[in-house]
């Protein structure tokens, strides 16, 4: 089937314009969300504060766009991926979550699903009130006390717990992946205002400038799609063996391992790194003591600093990634199994060798994902330094997220067209 008949078969076919609606429907009652502020915001002493803070930039990214209009929706699906990420790496240190996630099939990980969504309760919480305190220290949150704090963290709270139910909405009654559509949906909503800034900018002395952000926009999509979809296949062979009267088995194939093994996951995790200690150095500032208040300042103008600040988020993206891959990718687990089903990697023993084997390739290609993702996080910052335009900051960390939603929803779609040849 060629492109122009897949096209015709998504709009023709019921089923899959049901869900495309469903889908496009559930996008627009979350933008709508994020354009009704929590009462008494300054917003701009909210956008001042965006200018001169490159950290809480990417946040509002993963809030979907919600933080910076200060609306109900403002901490996004960010609770309930940071409870995702603990559970995950909870699998670590509980052999009975480790069995439920990666034993248990779809009842296990249902189960594990929603142990995320308890999770999710608390931090929400207690991100909702971190970002009213600091927030109020900045001026752009009025003072607030006793009942009218607790209804505000409520509504900031279940404003993150409704994401999260549209988003596994999505994800069972439309197409994609529900999150990733909702962080997705912010970012492309944010691009008119972008544009618009760079068009009132733009004179003809800095066409070269345009021309060379375009050409190095185009470079780096390019590379998120390259790395994205790279992977190392290790070649597997099936063993033959004799029932009966029938050869089963001599089958060759591969065990795909993707560069980027970990996607946007440790960006995620060294923000969420990054924002504790600026919220409790900030916090750490209104206490009246010269001495806590000396090192709080400190602090946090140094983390405030743009070369402390990029080598250290470089670093920490870097080391996440490694660490994510470990957690979710158990080579152990892969020899086991293809020992069970009578396979084996040409060359290499079955067992512990194929182990040992599998973790060499995997730390080797690794490298080459964790310096992308290092590489990608710490760009914006590198284009708005060398252009010294903030319209003109290549959001890496958004071109990553938007690049393999596409991806993703493409494949998805294909597949569901795919179905309904058969």
């Amino acid at each position: 089937m060629n492109f122009l008949s897949k096209l015709k078969l998504v709009f023709t076919d019921p089923g899959l314009r049901r869900r495309i609606l469903f889908t496009l429907g559930i996008l627009a009652v979350f933008r709508l969300l994020a354009a009704i502020p929590i009462p008494g915001a300054d917003l701009e002493a909210l956008e001042k504060f965006f200018e001169n803070n490159q950290f809480f930039g990417l946040i509002n990214l993963f809030s979907g766009g919600g933080l910076a209009n200060l609306s109900i929706v403002m901490l996004g699906v960010g609770p309930y991926i940071t409870a995702s990420i603990i559970m995950q790496l909870l699998t670590m240190i509980s052999p009975k979550l480790k069995q439920m996630y990666h034993e248990e099939g779809e009842a296990g990980r249902q189960k594990f699903t929603q142990y995320s969504r308890l999770l999710t309760v608390p931090l929400a919480v207690i991100q909702a009130l971190g970002f009213l305190v600091l927030l109020t220290r900045q001026g752009i949150v009025p003072e607030i006390s006793g009942v009218s704090l607790i209804i505000n963290i409520i509504v900031i709270a279940a404003g993150s717990i409704f994401l999260m139910w549209l988003g596994e909405l999505v994800t069972e009654f439309g197409i994609g992946n529900g999150v990733s559509l909702l962080i997705f949906a912010g970012i492309v909503a944010d691009l008119p205002r972008l544009m618009t800034q760079a068009y009132y900018n733009f004179n003809a002395a800095d066409l070269p400038v345009y021309a060379g952000f375009l050409a190095a926009a185009a470079a780096v999509i390019y590379g998120v799609v390259v790395v994205t979809e790279a992977e190392r296949p290790i070649p597997v062979t099936y063993a033959k063996r004799v029932r009966g009267m029938k050869l089963y088995g001599g089958l060759s194939t591969y065990l795909p391992l993707r560069i980027n093994q970990a996607g946007v996951i440790p960006i995620i995790f060294a923000l969420s790194i990054l924002l504790l200690p600026q919220m409790l150095f900030k916090f750490l500032e209104g206490i009246p003591s010269p001495g806590v208040q000396g090192a709080a300042s400190f602090l946090f103008n140094l983390f405030s600093n743009g070369w402390f600040y990029s080598i250290f988020y470089f670093a920490l993206v870097f080391l996440f990634t490694y660490f994510y891959t470990a957690v979710t990718f158990d080579p152990a687990q892969i020899s086991e199994n293809l020992q069970k089903s009578g396979a084996f990697i040409p060359g290499v023993r079955p067992g512990r060798s194929t182990a040992e084997h599998i973790t060499r390739i995997l730390t080797r290609i690794t490298l080459v994902g964790a310096v992308f993702l290092g590489f990608i996080a710490v760009l914006p910052l590198a284009m708005q330094a060398v252009t010294g335009n903030a319209a003109l900051a290549i959001g890496g960390t958004g071109l990553l997220i938007v690049v393999s939603v596409v991806l993703d929803l493409i494949k998805r779609v294909d597949a569901q067209v795919s179905m309904r040849e058969y």
